[in-house]
């Protein structure tokens, strides 16, 4: 028992940001506007435990999802591109945009590794930087609802793990476990939508 508080006790911070992060994912499945408020709280709580585990660039990433936390709130409410008062639907990745994204994944990738190599300590710089251009990506395709984010996540959460093992960050590799089980689950869930709203229109 001594040792379960003392654990809670030097990792409640990151515990906090785990179980927020659970509740950011179920909202993001449900479609519910609360995804975005509980994930910049999220976010917040995460910039300081990357800073201490020196994972720059996850840090600097949660830098970003304050920030599309507040583009994605105002695109899920105002973000349909026919009638502005109406919310966005769940659509399809189409080729087109998804080339353009895996080039900007790609210049992302590159650009932060150049970072993370040369003016951070930093001891996994390929790994952080690719999570790290990947979850961008992600993340702005969730806030425009493409379909196939989800399936970006369950890459990067696969991928994550490993990392976050290598860290000793006990409670988010219990986070991004539940996280692949969760992308998994909200794909499927925003695909049926997909369908059910094609067979009405």
């Amino acid at each position: 028992m001594e040792l379960i508080i003392k654990w809670l006790s030097e990792n409640y911070i990151e515990l906090l940001g785990a179980i927020l992060g659970i509740i950011y994912v179920f909202f993001s499945i449900r479609q519910n506007i609360w995804t975005w408020p509980v994930g910049l709280l999220t976010s917040v709580i995460y910039i300081w435990v990357f800073f201490v585990s020196k994972l720059y660039a996850d840090m600097g990433l949660q830098m970003y999802y304050v920030a599309i936390s507040i583009y994605g709130w105002y695109e899920w409410l105002h973000g349909n591109r026919t009638n502005h008062s109406e919310s966005i639907k769940v659509s399809r990745l189409s080729l087109k945009l998804g080339l353009v994204l895996s080039l900007v994944s790609m210049f992302i990738f590159i650009l932060i590794w150049v970072i993370l190599k040369n003016y951070t300590d930093s001891p996994v710089p390929v790994a952080d930087s690719l999570a790290t251009a990947l979850s961008i990506v992600a993340t702005w395709m969730l806030a425009r609802k493409i379909l196939e984010h989800w399936l970006v996540w369950i890459f990067i959460d696969i991928f994550s793990i490993g990392l976050f093992w290598y860290k000793d960050l006990v409670p988010t590799i219990f986070l991004f476990l539940v996280y692949t089980v969760m992308a998994v689950v909200g794909y499927f869930e925003w695909k049926k939508e997909l369908h059910s709203e094609k067979s009405l229109a």
